[in-house]
This record gives C-alpha cells, structure tokens and sequence, in this order.
C-alpha cells in the first residue's frame, strides 16, 4: 500500500518481545531468599542512619548539636528510640475496629519493602558459585509493579484513620490518601516519557539502555515532577499536610502507639528509599557509573560489586534532598498543594508525553528519513507553542495582578451579595438604610359584642 510504513522496519524499530536484561538462570531458590534478605537487612540499616542523619543534618543547619548522646556521635540514639516504642504500652481505642486497626500497619509497613525487589542494585556478581543479578527479580512491566503496590500501600492509610474511631484521623486519613492519589497520577504520567525513550518497562532494560545516556537529560521535565510527586508521595515536607499540627494533631496515625506507630514510621522512610530507588533506575543511570568513571580502563569500575557503590551513592544524593527540603521550606497549604497537582502538574505532564513521542517518533525515522530536520521540526513547533501558552499565561497572570492592586471601595455593603461579608483592612461598613415604619392598622372592632344603643335609638 503507497504510504503505508514497512513492517519489517518497524518490527526493527520496535521490539516484539520486552524481556528483561537480567538473566536469573543460574539462581537457584535458596539464592534467591539469600538475597531477599539482603534487602531486608539493607533497607532496616538505611532506616536507622537515615533517622540520625536528618536529626544530625537538621541540627547542623539550626545551629544545634542533634543527637549526640546515645553511642559514638549519637548513633544508637535511633536504636534506643526504636527499643523505646517496642517497650511502650499498646493502646487500642475503645470505639476502634480491632481487625483493621491492627491490619493498617501492618500493609503500611509491608507493602513499602516489595517495592524494592525489582531494583537492580548492581550488575552480575559472583554469590556463592552462582552468577547472579544483584536484583531480587525483575518482569516486563516492573515499573507499574511499583505502582501498584503503591496504590496498595494506601489502603494502610485510610484504614488507619477509618478503624481509629475518631475525628481527627478519619480526616487525616482522607486528606493523606487524596493526595497521594492525586500525585501517583502525575507520577505515573512522568514515567511515560522514560518508557518512551527506553522501549521498556523492566528496570533492568532501562538501565541497560542508559549506558550512552542519561534519561534525566532527554527527560528533563519529566525528571522535575516526579521529584515533586516523591516528596508528595512520601508526605514529607513541605507536603506534610496530613499531619498538620493545627487541625489533625498526628494524622492518620494519631490513635496509633508502640510497635503499630513504628510500623507506619518504618514504612515512611523505607518509602522514601524506594522513591529515590527508582528516580536513579529512571534517571541517573541505576548502578552504572558516571560517564567519566566508566570509561577507565574499559569499565573496570562499572561491572560486578562496583554498581552498589555507585547506586548507593546516588540513592543518598536523594536522600540528603529530602532532609534538606524539610529543613528549609515551610508547610504549604492542602488546597493550593492539590491545586497545583491537578491543574499544573497533570496537564503539564500530559502535554510533556505528547511533545517526547512525537521527537522520539522523529528520531526512529517516523516522520521521514531526515531525522535531524524532523526532530529539529517537532522541537520548533513544540517551543513555539509553549511560549504562545506562556505568552498567554502571563497575560491572565499581569490581568489578575492589576485587578488586585486597583484600590479597595472606602465603604461596603456587608449584605450586598445575600450574606454578611466581614470589611477588609482599610474599609468600613456602609450603615443600612433606614426604613420607615409601616402605618398602624385599625383596631378590629369586635362582632360578638353588640354596641350600647340610648333611649333616642330605642324610642325612635
């Protein structure tokens, strides 16, 4: 057919089957729980110095010492802490639904360790006379496993803040889980533009294809909202906003003490290792080396044990963000936070996808054999468009400004809209008008009594 593109380029272009990278062949079962393990380990060890590195780092940039007690520089201070909520008492609400209340922390807390089974943590290692991947499994569609066991992961909380019986944490409940499902949304949108670029969702295959190329690069913006997105994710802040001390006390997890409280504090900074997990798995290369690193002496520090390091390295760079951010920004409020998740993040991200398929159409030879000319084409037409909207964008914005500088009326109805409108600084009350009496009405004369005659009347 005249037109019509060759199948055979385009089975060349576009694999067929999306099979993973990682060869799990030579891992026996055994080797498998070995590793599993491993996580496990990694990911508690993590949890405790990730607790006394933030209180050390925001400590340092307050002008305190921190934790300093408890060990060598303070230490076992996170340990201590954590033997502390096991030996409290656990306190269950009268009015609680028993089951769920136990059952919420525990999906919490479990839930934020599966997530972590299909990041690549390294290249293939020798362990125990087995060549293995340094990576607990990995299937076709790994990315949307995370997604998924997210989305689970919720559950935690609204059941926290249902079972409680209380106010205060079925409100927190309800805020948490809107928004972190308003967020999975964007997250999920700015995910796309790296399976795009990749061809694949299995996490080993995106790293793979990484090897030339950073996806943070190409995939700039979409590197920018998933950052957001995480932190909201993770309800860290400045987007804390379901435990807001002036109207929710403690949240969700309020009514929630001992080794229950711990559980939804361990699944909140193990949370936050897997966000920053797969944002280097998307971004910055997984466990492969910098550019640089890499090329010396044909890669010899980018293969076997080496990716940990690398990995590690990159997955703390993340971390120092998020105790960075939460010693520097205030709280933002929940309205103008979810506002800016469904009216700017979303459509954003949406118009951002469109942009990266046509380019990287225009790159595999979609739009014509000149894939320069139509690349160079696509990104024209797309910048011009963004600054059209742009354009648009700050006119609404310059209109809106000049409406709120024009000068407040001296005096205002308060009724004049139907309901009482307090006055803004500056301006008073215009006194109402006042209304004439209505004229009195006649006495009615009563009809049951008749009216006294005279002698003239009678006689007459």
């Amino acid at each position: 057919m005249v037109g019509a593109l060759d199948l055979s380029a385009v089975q060349a272009l576009v694999p067929t089957t999306d099979n993973p990278v990682a060869d799990f062949s030579d891992t026996p079962w055994w080797l498998s729980l070995i590793k599993a393990l491993f996580l496990f380990v990694i990911l508690l060890v993590q949890t405790l110095i990730v607790i006394w590195f933030e209180r050390r780092v925001i400590g340092r940039m307050q002008q305190r010492p921190g934790p300093n007690r408890t060990g060598p520089f303070g230490l076992l201070q996170t340990l201590a802490d954590g033997v502390k909520l096991a030996l409290k008492e656990d306190l269950t609400p009268k009015n609680a639904d028993k089951i769920m209340f136990v059952l919420a922390p525990i999906i919490a807390g479990s839930m934020a360790f599966v997530s972590f089974a299909i990041i690549p943590l390294g290249g293939e290692v020798s362990m125990f006379g087995h060549r293995t991947p340094l990576q607990l499994t990995d299937t076709p569609v790994a990315v949307l496993l995370v997604l998924a066991v997210a989305g689970v992961g919720v559950y935690g909380t609204i059941l926290a803040g249902w079972s409680s019986g209380s106010t205060y944490p079925l409100i927190g409940g309800l805020r948490s889980t809107a928004q972190v499902i308003s967020y999975e949304i964007a997250m999920g949108l700015a995910l796309v533009a790296v399976f795009i670029y990749a061809g694949s969702m299995s996490t080993s295959q995106i790293v793979a294809s990484q090897s030339g190329l950073w996806y943070i690069i190409p995939a700039f913006f979409s590197f920018i909202v998933y950052v957001i997105t995480m932190v909201g994710e993770t309800n860290r802040l400045p987007f804390d906003l379901a435990e807001g001390e002036g109207e929710l006390t403690g949240g969700f997890h309020t009514e929630y003490s001992s080794l229950k409280f711990a559980m939804f504090f361990l699944g909140e900074y193990v949370n936050m290792f897997t966000v920053s997990a797969l944002a280097t798995t998307l971004f910055l290369g997984g466990w492969q080396a910098p550019p640089g690193i890499a090329a010396i002496n044909d890669g010899m520090f980018n293969q076997g044990w080496w990716g940990l390091l690398w990995f590690l390295i990159k997955l703390w760079l993340f971390m120092f963000f998020f105790v960075w951010l939460r010693g520097s920004l205030p709280r933002v409020r929940y309205d103008q936070f979810m506002r800016f998740g469904w009216k700017f993040l979303i459509p954003g991200t949406l118009l951002w996808v469109v942009a990266v398929a046509f380019i990287r159409g225009a790159q595999l030879s979609f739009l014509g054999d000149n894939t320069w000319r139509a690349t160079i084409i696509v990104v024209g037409v797309i910048g011009a468009i963004a600054l059209a909207a742009s354009w648009v964008w700050d006119g609404q914005r310059a209109a809106a400004e000049e409406a709120a500088d024009r000068p407040l009326p001296e005096e205002i109805d308060p009724f004049a809209g139907g309901h009482p409108i307090p006055p803004m600084p500056g301006q008073t009350l215009r006194e109402p008008e006042r209304v004439d009496a209505a004229p009195a009405l006649p006495e009615p004369v009563a009809a049951s009594s008749p009216s006294p005659t005279t002698s003239e009347d009678t006689s007459g």
